[in-house]
């Protein structure tokens, strides 16, 4: 059999070298490019060393670890043991990713329980492997570009995480809760009482909400024009803010003065001093993830601590 030796380093160099990029990436860390394929070059040494008097010391875990140290301290270098030991767990979590990725595309497409024992015969001599270089040449880069979409899309779902709070507005003694989402590009304000401005979607709860607050949901400008009456106990409580949204320069929209507005975040609860709420037919979120974008002002207000929060 022909083992073409360039072929198989140059693979290695290039698929070590994508994944210290792809390590980069989840860590957010900058590092220079040649940087990146000096780590690639060092992990392909050891495809090198397969084919000399020292291929036993090679396939030994310890020399993989070994290589694979080196390969992180020439990409991210030394700082402290920490910054260390996280890149280094890092690497291996997008080597199995990756690895994993490909390997579960290979067997989804053409699982062959004899091909199976060809693979664990195949890792016993340490030589080859029966998935075709073809397939991991194709494979690879799209399981790369899988891992890393799938890498930014749980951050994105997780800085959501941190920016959601629970949201608890009184409107005539009874308490409506939403899940919120603080926004620090809602800056919208009442220009006259300069109150921030809280929205919220009730597109699933109009039954659990007066009439009242559904007119000015629903039919906010027939409101603001008079067309649509929804009694004087609330018109006191009502603000016309001029607002600009995409696609308009200039819209108004209602702003309804509740009773209390508490937030709550981790450990403590929040009372906004002073704020409205813009009610909305819209849905704010399209997996319902929350249902109200909260002013970051708000946060602002008087805190304390919740009943059952333990302090050491």
């Amino acid at each position: 059999m022909t083992v073409y030796l360039d072929v198989i380093w140059a693979l290695n160099f290039m698929f070590d070298s994508l994944l210290l990029y792809l390590t980069a990436i989840i860590l957010k860390r900058e590092t220079r490019l040649w940087r990146i394929f000096a780590g690639g070059f060092i992990g392909s040494i050891i495809i090198l060393l397969a084919f000399t008097p020292f291929n036993e010391y090679s396939s030994h875990p310890f020399t993989k670890l070994l290589f694979s140290i080196v390969m992180v301290l020439a990409v991210f270098g030394f700082k402290r043991l920490r910054y260390f030991v996280k890149a280094l767990m890092t690497f291996y979590f997008a080597t199995f990713l990756v690895g994993g990725s490909l390997i579960g595309i290979h067997y989804f497409i053409n699982f062959d329980f004899k091909l199976s024992s060809s693979v664990m015969m195949a890792s016993i001599k340490g030589f080859g492997d029966p998935i075709s270089w073809l397939f991991v040449v194709l494979g690879f880069p799209l399981a790369w570009h899988f891992s890393k979409r799938n890498v930014e899309g749980i951050e994105m779902t997780k800085i959501q995480y941190d920016s959601l709070i629970l949201v608890r507005v009184v409107i005539n003694e009874t308490e409506y809760c939403f899940k919120g989402l603080i926004d620090s590009g809602n800056q919208l304000y009442d220009p006259i009482s300069k109150m921030p401005v809280m929205f919220i979607s009730i597109k699933d709860r109009l039954d659990e909400f007066p009439p009242e607050i559904s007119k000015m949901a629903g039919n906010p400008t027939d409101v603001i024009m008079g067309s649509e009456s929804i009694g004087v106990d609330w018109e006191h409580k009502l603000r016309v803010i001029p607002c600009k949204v995409v696609g308009q320069e200039h819209q108004l929209i209602i702003g309804f003065k509740p009773d209390r507005i508490l937030l709550e975040k981790e450990n403590e609860i929040i009372e906004a001093e002073r704020g409205l709420i813009s009610f909305s037919m819209q849905q704010l979120s399209a997996d319902d993830a929350f249902q109200c974008i909260v002013h970051p002002k708000m946060l602002t207000g008087k805190s304390t601590m919740k009943p059952d929060t333990k302090v050491s």
